[in-house]
Order: structure tokens, then C-alpha cells, then sequence
């Protein structure tokens, strides 16, 4: 039986097979999921802002993109992965309130999204699948059996990235 662990928000885990990692709540923020299919090693992550540089006290580095995906990717080193059999799915990124404006520091959703993909992009991690945007929440899960990312949506039902 995979054990199921928990991702807060502003937080990262990797577990090595059986195991599920499932995160709560996804609005703007995203789920970083990334599997190593040849030892079935997956991480997870749960990501609030896009970058660190912005931050006068990051302690928490899970919660940037930037710093939190490069921390996700030696966690997964760690318990043996093989860093050049990586694949991500991401989630989330969503507008969760309208603005009147048209203020771009206002869509974090886009710009967690966004930085994502580069950081991602640098690190040569290929993203398989997203689903990203929209303007509702997401609960997602991914499986150390077959890096299968459960995609739960308020309204939507569930779907399989």
C-alpha cells in the first residue's frame, strides 16, 4: 500500500515508490510534480511567489519557484533519482480574484506559472503535461507508480495528467 504524505503550502517533499504526495489548495500558487519513471521517485512541491530575489526574509526557500524547484530536484538526488530521466507536470497558477486594473504584479497566478517553465526550462526537466490558469482552485496528487498527476477541481470533477 503507497503511503500517502502531505505538501503544505510553501513546501516540498520526495518520496521514493510506494508512495503518493498530494497538495491541498493550489490557487495561484503551483504544484511543481516531478517523477523519475526508471526508479520511481517522485517530489512534489508547492510553490506561493515566483522569485526569491523579491523577498527581504526568504527563509522558506519552497516557497519561490526559483529556489524551491532546484531544492525539489536534490531532494529527489538524495533518495537516487536519476536527474536526466526527470519529467514535470504542473498545476495550478490560477486568477483567483478579479482586479479592476489591468496590473500585472497583481497576476501571480501567470507570473507563478511563468516562472515555473523557466526555471524548469533551465534545469533541461521537460514539463509532460499542465493545467494551469483558469480562475478556480485545484488539489492535486502524483503517484510513484506511474507518475500519473490526479488533478481534482471544485466543480470540474477529476481528471488524469
Amino acid at each position: 500500500m503507497a503511503e500517502l504524505i502531505k505538501v503544505g503550502m510553501a513546501d516540498l517533499k520526495a518520496a521514493a515508490h510506494p508512495s503518493i504526495l498530494t497538495t491541498l489548495g493550489l490557487g495561484s500558487c503551483i504544484g511543481i510534480a516531478l517523477y523519475d519513471p526508471r526508479r520511481k521517485i517522485i517530489g512534489l512541491a508547492h510553490i506561493m511567489l515566483p522569485t526569491s530575489k523579491i523577498a527581504t526574509a526568504n527563509t522558506n526557500r519552497a516557497k519561490f519557484a526559483d529556489t524551491g524547484i532546484v531544492d525539489l530536484v536534490d531532494e529527489m538526488m538524495a533518495l537516487g533519482c536519476d536527474r536526466r530521466s526527470l519529467v514535470a507536470k504542473i498545476a495550478g497558477g490560477a486568477q483567483m480574484f478579479a482586479f479592476a486594473s489591468n496590473n500585472e504584479s497583481m497576476k501571480i497566478g501567470l507570473r507563478n506559472a511563468e516562472a515555473t517553465k523557466a526555471i524548469l526550462a533551465e534545469l533541461n526537466i521537460p514539463i509532460l503535461k499542465e493545467d494551469t490558469g483558469g480562475n478556480f482552485g485545484r488539489t492535486i496528487e502524483i503517484s510513484s507508480e506511474d507518475g500519473l498527476l490526479m488533478v481534482k477541481t471544485i466543480g470540474s470533477g477529476i481528471k488524469y495528467l
